[in-house]
């Protein structure tokens, strides 16, 4: 089984991405950085965010969206984002895909928007704009996670 990855689009927030290091440790996923990011990558400063989970972390950073795209020919990828009506509690996870945030500030281009293959979105109360990003990506990973495990669970009992 090919394991969901979290991608982060050109994260600006250096502790958003240190509690997305731990996130993703602790599911044993790997997490990948699409560059250019926000903020001067001081490894110093990411550990200190990221505590003693970055010994855990499977890391992968992408000069930017062409390098990420060109990693990942065959998998699908799903962006999280406030631009779209399909909610991620009805959409079918798959083993493999990659679940992409885009930036805290601004999300995803619209280049990003077109070149995906699907896009979801957190059914939220009107009023609020979006939930911090790291516990948008922890609902929606903790579903996909649930998803694929039940379906690996479904095959082996064929």
């Amino acid at each position: 089984m090919t394991p969901i990855n979290l991608a982060l689009y050109q994260p600006e927030i250096p502790q958003n991405t240190g509690a997305a290091m731990r996130l993703t440790a602790c599911l044993g996923m790997t997490l990948d950085i699409i560059e250019p990011t926000g903020f001067a990558w001081d490894e110093a400063k990411i550990r200190r965010s990221a505590m003693d989970y970055i010994d855990f972390v499977k890391l992968k950073k992408h000069a930017d969206w062409n390098a990420f795209r060109a990693a990942y020919p065959d998998r699908r990828i799903i962006l999280m984002t406030t631009k779209s009506d399909q909610s991620y509690l009805d959409f079918k996870f798959q083993a493999g895909d990659i679940l992409l945030a885009g930036q805290e500030s601004a999300g995803a281009p619209t280049f990003v928007h077109e070149s995906v293959d699907s896009r979801i979105t957190i059914p939220m109360a009107s009023g609020p704009r979006s939930l911090n990003v790291v516990n948008a990506c922890a609902m929606i990973l903790g579903e996909a996670s649930r998803q694929v495990q039940l379906a690996e669970k479904q095959f082996k009992n064929v």
